[in-house]
């Protein structure tokens, strides 16, 4: 979905597919690609009528088709984390996609999306917690060991009352995620806590992690003490796959019925 000029503003979507008989033409360029080095296929989000101001998500439609590498240029992006999978820009010039690869029906295709939005915010909101995890259980066993004055630094509430409060935040954040995954997984309305639980896993799990390394002291910025590796990796889910202002946006205009800001 992502473009180098659009973010969270899918209806400014620029990529354009063109009707040419029995198949599509197109071309475009995308953003943040997951493991475009080695995909076979890719599902995108294309333009395929004009803009309506009135209906401007109308006209999109989505596509899952062969990753032609000779229609399709790749470039890596090099990242602060997330090393494990590549993240790259795609450059697309010409790409013929038949008829019987349009997902769903033309030009609805951000409505076909939404079926996988709250999903994606519910594992997301439950991998910072699992990062935050991993990242409190190592701050928690250096605050054991490490003995300064004479007594381990875990026995001084400055230590322990910011990993204890971590910990709760994290058990509060899982507990919003399995809600949200309750309710997706009973065909219920579940927006809202999707998004809460993306939100509120993001702030608990760099908490628990920005924890952790300040617990380890000088050692949690050396990679040694592998801390400073979670404290990177955890920093993205409060950017993707929405930001917390624009999850806040979401709250604010369908919970809480004010006005939309944007």
């Amino acid at each position: 979905m992502s473009e180098p000029d659009v973010g969270s503003d899918l209806a400014s979507v620029r990529s354009r597919a063109e009707r040419a008989g029995d198949s599509w033409v197109l071309n475009g360029r995308k953003v943040w690609n997951t493991n475009a080095q080695n995909a076979t296929h890719i599902l995108l989000l294309a333009r395929t009528a004009d803009r309506d101001a009135k209906r401007p998500l109308k006209g999109l439609t989505l596509f899952f088709t062969e990753f032609d590498r000779a229609r399709i240029t790749v470039q890596e992006i090099e990242k602060l984390g997330r090393a494990a999978v590549d993240s790259n820009e795609i450059f697309i010039d010409g790409l013929e996609i038949p008829d019987e690869n349009v997902v769903g029906e033309p030009g609805n295709g951000f409505y076909h999306i939404l079926d996988s939005l709250n999903p994606e915010r519910v594992f997301t909101g439950i991998e910072a917690v699992g990062i935050g995890r991993a990242a409190l259980a190592r701050g928690v066993e250096y605050a054991k060991q490490r003995v300064v004055f004479d007594r381990p630094i875990g026995q001084n509430q400055a230590i322990a009352h910011p990993l204890a409060m971590a910990w709760a935040k994290l058990e509060a954040a899982e507990a919003m995620c399995l809600k949200a995954a309750w309710l997706f997984d009973q065909g219920r309305p579940c927006g809202a806590e999707s998004n809460a639980a993306k939100l509120l896993a993001a702030d608990a799990g760099f908490e628990a992690c920005d924890v952790a390394l300040q617990t380890h002291g000088g050692y949690g910025y050396a990679k040694e003490f592998y801390v400073e590796r979670l404290w990177r990796e955890v920093r993205l889910y409060k950017i993707a796959p929405v930001s917390q202002q624009m999850v806040l946006n979401h709250l604010s205009e369908h919970v809480l019925g004010l006005p939309k800001s944007y």
